[in-house]
């Protein structure tokens, strides 16, 4: 996959680097291929783990876990509620985690033509705002970070009703992510 990406993108590469005076940079690319859960790179400075998470239809779907000395922090990436994935962020300090609202989806439905498939495929393939605070309880994850939010444009949704969903059954921090976010 990462040799087709170079391809497809080799006009754009190749005139910006003489451009920009930057470096090549396939040799700055180390292409880590892996099927299955593990550790899948480690040096001095970070841990990165992976485990396969629920993802319908798309097979293999991951989680990471990043370790340094300083803190841990999952990515739940697109799931259901799923074990691998709670065991992987067990004692994390931060889990960074897809969400569902799917009470909203009803307003989507009327707003988008063939929806009724698009509503299927979101919730047999993503995690509700209340179940997303199961996940984090189970996990024991000390900060809950709300992504990847659907309805992502439903002007009626608010912060407070992504967090209340989240806090019905976690009770540490639950934030809101928002692009460029620092945490």
């Amino acid at each position: 996959m990462t040799k087709l990406y170079f391809e497809m993108n080799a006009y754009d590469i190749n005139i910006r680097i003489p451009d920009k005076g930057r470096p090549p940079l396939t040799p700055m690319i180390f292409a880590h291929e892996f099927s299955k859960d593990g550790v899948v790179m480690q040096n001095e400075s970070v841990k990165v783990t992976a485990a396969l998470v629920n993802h319908p239809p798309v097979e293999p779907s991951f989680a990471y876990r990043f370790d340094t000395p300083d803190r841990s922090i999952v990515f739940s990436g697109d799931t259901t509620p799923w074990d691998n994935l709670i065991k992987l962020a067990q004692g994390a300090d931060v889990l960074v985690h897809e969400v569902i609202h799917k009470p909203s989806l009803t307003r989507l439905m009327a707003r988008i033509p063939n929806a009724d498939r698009l509503v299927e495929h979101i919730v047999a393939s993503h995690t509700t705002h209340i179940d997303v605070g199961k996940v984090a309880k189970a996990a024991g994850v000390k900060t809950l970070v709300l992504t990847h939010f659907v309805p992502s444009d439903d002007p009626l949704l608010t912060d407070g009703m992504w967090i209340e969903g989240a806090k019905t059954h976690f009770n540490g921090k639950v934030i809101v992510g928002k692009d460029l976010m620092e945490i």
